[in-house]
């Protein structure tokens, strides 16, 4: 098998060993993932949308529009910021700045109080969201550094895992120590709330803010410490000039990449429905089954210990049979998964073809419909890490790394530049038909489109340069 001229490793400065600069890297994902697990998922998201309002269906509304504002903003700048990352060279100072805005954001998360104001909530939450994505769009370019093009997809998808594996481990804290239920006021194990926090208020729930602020704030050093981090003496306002002059050249060369082009495309499409579906799919199941903090956050846990091995068996699979598989196969599971949990009921799943029996079964997770419900989750689990990891090394792969940039600028804008759209329509179906189901089922239109797309496309994305990638 042929294989061509591998990306160069990291430029180190001779003091870090080049395995600390690869954990650092991965370590940012440990610290960003449990603002995904416990406030945008499972956590605050569901205590949002059904017990901020009376009406669930406002609810469920109110934060895909929210997350829909936050995607419009991340579209337009995202790939404005990656071109200025090129310019200037240096990564961390721009991570820094968005991560004290982050922080800040969720902080102010504990003042959600039911019953208060829908804005400032969802303007907070919007915020960090926006904060998040930026962060991630200066650390994703970092990747094409950090190794051989051969590795590039096994550290993605080590690094996703490791990032679910830190959500889990924020997420077991809550419901084992911090989320108590409305009625009886202990936690899973039996405890009374810590700090004194009072379920009934929501505190417990409005907490996941600032406990994901604190995590976020200490597991980002390492990776400010030991990453290697690259400059060019470009001057901050010489460097957005210069940056959204390369934006408009980056825009224009990859029209003539058809096979880059039709990749970001793809990608734009099919990662706007799996936003949605990590966005909704918690507040969905709390709306369905009438799910308590502590429920929502065991179906998280269940979820995360999922993702990990999905991770874990992609990065292998990613090594051996490359990027596009991985992410092929990950999105068909996603369609079969998101196919049934928009069917289930509170008594039957698959449109009704199948009928699940009572309902109302006492005990954790009694129903069958809820048993069902699970197993859809666990075939997301298993998916949604591969198919984002896979698809950063997919791009990893087929660009140089000199322009890691400015092309992940691009990939941010794939991923976010329809983003508003998928929970827009949700929202919107929802509202109108008054069925948080019908809104849901939407999503699988988005993971068909994207998934035909790239099945046309070729691996690596740019075949043309055969000095860009290192095929497996």
């Amino acid at each position: 098998m042929t294989h061509s001229t591998p990306l160069p490793p990291a430029p180190l400065d001779g003091q870090v060993p080049r395995t600390k600069g690869i954990w650092g890297w991965m370590l940012f994902d440990w610290a960003a993932q449990p603002f995904f697990t416990v406030v945008t998922t499972f956590i605050f998201g569901p205590y949002f949308v059904s017990r901020m309002v009376e009406d669930p269906a406002v609810g469920q509304a109110a934060w895909g529009y929210g997350i829909a504002a936050a995607g419009l903003v991340i579209a337009v700048l995202s790939p404005v910021l990656g071109s200025i990352a090129d310019q200037t060279g240096r990564r961390k100072v721009w991570i820094g700045i968005f991560a004290f805005i982050k922080i800040t954001s969720l902080i102010l998360l504990w003042w959600a109080a039911p019953g208060s104001n829908l804005f400032w909530p969802l303007l907070a939450f919007a915020v960090a969201s926006v904060a998040a994505e930026f962060s991630i769009v200066f650390n994703d370019s970092m990747l094409p550094r950090l190794g051989a093009g051969r590795d590039i997809g096994r550290i993605s998808n080590l690094a996703w895992g490791l990032g679910y594996a830190g959500g889990m481990i924020v997420l077991i804290f809550v419901v084992g120590f911090v989320a108590g239920t409305p009625d009886g006021g202990r936690t899973l194990l039996g405890f009374q709330p810590l700090f004194g926090l009072d379920p009934a208020a929501g505190e417990d729930a409005r907490a996941t803010g600032p406990i994901a602020a604190l995590w976020y704030l200490v597991f980002i050093l390492p990776m400010f410490l030991f990453t290697p981090d690259t400059r060019t003496g470009t001057p901050v306002g010489t460097a957005v000039r210069q940056g959204l002059g390369e934006l408009r050249d980056t825009i224009s060369e990859v029209q003539g990449r058809p096979g880059i082009l039709r990749f970001l495309v793809g990608r734009m499409i099919y990662q706007d429905g799996v936003n949605a579906l990590i966005a909704l799919g918690g507040t969905f199941a709390a709306l369905l089954f009438s799910w308590s903090v502590t429920e929502i956050g065991l179906f998280g846990i269940i979820l995360n210990v999922a993702a990990i091995l999905g991770c874990l068996l992609a990065s292998r699979l990613d090594n051996r049979f490359g990027s596009k598989a991985v992410v092929v196969l990950s999105l068909v599971i996603l369609i079969v998964a998101t196919l049934g949990i928009a069917s289930t009921t509170a008594d039957a799943t698959l449109f009704g073809w199948l009928r699940l029996g009572a309902s109302d079964v006492p005990g954790l997770f009694g129903s069958a419909a809820e048993k069902a419900y699970i197993f859809y989750g666990l075939l997301i689990g298993v998916a949604f890490g591969p198919v984002q990891a896979s698809s950063r090394a997919y791009l990893a792969r087929s660009i140089p790394p000199e322009d890691a940039g400015r092309y992940f600028g691009l990939y941010a804008l794939s991923g976010r530049a329809t983003s508003f759209v998928a929970p827009f329509v949700v929202a919107t179906v929802t509202a109108l038909s008054g069925s948080p189901a019908a809104g849901m089922a939407t999503i699988i239109l988005f993971l068909v489109a994207g998934l035909a797309i790239l099945l046309r496309t070729p691996y690596p994305a740019d075949k043309t340069d055969a000095s860009v990638v290192a095929r497996p």
